[in-house]
């Protein structure tokens, strides 16, 4: 691998193989998603902005302490195997485990880490089934609400850990429901992908007595 940055990927310096990576992992979701619906057919034609540029912003929101990202509902590997794909040149000691209970994705996520040579952990589980993760770094796109979100986060985040979620359009609206049963501090992070879209950066998850 080059040691020189070369490419720039939703403002990351990469080098040109992990690039080549992500353009490989890129096309596995195309060749599977026909089969599994890894994403929607909707957005194919736009995958790369739609899914590998909007997971990559969500990695490069990662404190520099961590050192173990839990991705819950990791469907077809956004944010997951991007995360794992970035980290392996720019934060090699970061240890990414994603949780899938849809066992075809499962194996997706299996066959993609196994075919990029990536050293995450697949676990093929319901997220409320599974021993405390204790993440340092908790991901979810595109998986539930804030105010269920957050119950996965006190369970499996942590003490001093993040939560990082990409929400839509209306994430104020769950910002504002989430807080009626939790306290927590967030930081809405514009999205680059969409303009009306954040990404939610939360600290110090705790439920209302």
């Amino acid at each position: 691998m080059t040691s020189a940055a070369e490419v720039s990927v939703a403002g990351l310096d990469v080098s040109r193989e992990t690039f080549a990576a992500l353009q490989a992992f890129e096309q596995l979701v195309r060749r599977w998603t026909p089969a599994i619906n890894l994403v929607s057919k909707t957005t194919l034609p736009d995958l790369w902005a739609r899914h590998i540029l909007d997971s990559a912003q969500v990695f490069s929101l990662c404190p520099s302490s961590a050192t173990s990202w839990a991705d819950l509902g990791s469907g077809g590997g956004f944010p997951g195997i991007v995360v794992a794909i970035l980290a392996r040149e720019l934060k090699p000691d970061l240890h990414v485990t994603l949780v899938e209970s849809d066992l075809r994705k499962a194996t997706f996520l299996r066959q993609a880490a196994q075919s990029l040579a990536l050293p995450v952990a697949v676990r093929s589980n319901r997220i409320e089934s599974l021993d405390p993760l204790n993440a340092d770094v908790l991901s979810a796109r595109a998986l539930a609400p804030l105010s269920d979100l957050l119950a996965y986060a006190d369970r499996h985040l942590a003490a001093g850990g993040v939560a990082i979620f990409p929400k839509g359009a209306r994430y104020a609206e769950e910002l504002a429901a989430a807080q009626e049963n939790w306290a927590f501090d967030a930081d809405a992070q514009q999205s680059h992908s969409d303009a009306d879209a954040a990404i939610l950066v939360i600290r110090n998850i705790h439920r209302h007595d």
